[in-house]
């Protein structure tokens, strides 16, 4: 695994990445646990932070027990992801990047993070009516998912379980209200997890994600690195990429890609 913020961030650690949303304020009704839908197994959110409250994560990493890497299939088939990690710098849209997919008819399972949703909300609509792709929950501040507040690539984690889990409910709910139904998967900001954020984000009805091919280095490969990470894809295997940066090699480097992998008989999928 690459050293770095760039190995699986949003860019580079600038002033901007560093900067962090206040914690959700536990008045605000809107937000407030007592008022939202139950989470997995009929339990509410704030039941989910104090089962884990005191504890001591062991773990840390992007592949710990519990994040799915990869999917089972007898065929060719890899699962293509592109997050929008939105905030300071991070709020565009990469629409040449969603034309290919969409005149190739190229299923994705696209991570949106909350303030990439508020900044962008009549396109967000648009994407979740495509059928070509399912939306899914790139966190409320995009941070590091810790119960100890546990730091990568200078971004600071979720500080408690109590944070852990509005990182990851504060967009569950807004992902809801969007799409109509709860989202089925979660990645946080940085791909980065201990294990007991992992349980959080189970408990909570979600899947953790993270990826067994890191595709554009945060947006910051050319679009020939794209392209070679791309061209080591194996059957079964998640791609991580950014939509949200229209001037990087993402798009370019996807198109020379995904055009000769699909030559090679890859079929691109979304997140079984």
């Amino acid at each position: 695994m690459a050293a770095g913020y760039i190995s699986a961030g949003c860019g580079r650690a600038s002033g901007n990445d560093r900067i962090l949303e206040p914690p959700l304020n536990r008045a605000d009704k809107s937000l407030a646990s007592a008022d939202l839908p139950l989470a997995h197994g009929g339990v509410g959110p704030d039941a989910v932070a104090a089962k884990y409250a005191g504890k001591n994560p062991q773990q840390w990493g992007t592949d710990i027990s519990g994040i799915r890497t990869n999917f089972d299939t007898a065929g060719r088939q890899f699962a293509l992801t592109f997050d929008a990690c939105g905030g300071p710098g991070n709020n565009d849209i990469d629409e040449n990047l969603l034309s290919l997919l969409i005149a190739q008819q190229l299923p994705a399972t696209l991570f949106l993070n909350k303030r990439w949703i508020d900044a962008n909300q009549v396109r967000a609509a648009q994407l979740a009516a495509n059928p070509l792709f399912e939306l899914a929950n790139h966190g409320t501040a995009h941070r590091p998912l810790s119960v100890n507040g546990r730091p990568a690539y200078e971004i600071k984690g979720t500080g408690s379980p109590q944070e852990a889990v509005d990182e990851v409910w504060g967009n569950h709910e807004r992902l809801t209200k969007l799409v109509g139904r709860a989202p089925r998967f979660f990645r946080s900001g940085t791909a980065h997890y201990d294990e007991l954020a992992v349980a959080i984000v189970q408990d909570l009805g979600e899947t953790p994600v993270g990826y067994s091919l890191n595709a554009d280095s945060g947006a910051t490969s050319n679009a020939a690195q794209v392209q070679a990470n791309m061209m080591k894809a194996k059957p079964g295997g998640i791609s991580l990429a950014h939509m949200h940066r229209p001037n990087s090699g993402t798009g370019p480097g996807m198109y020379a890609a995904l055009t000769a992998l699909k030559g090679n008989g890859f079929q691109f999928v979304r997140l079984p």
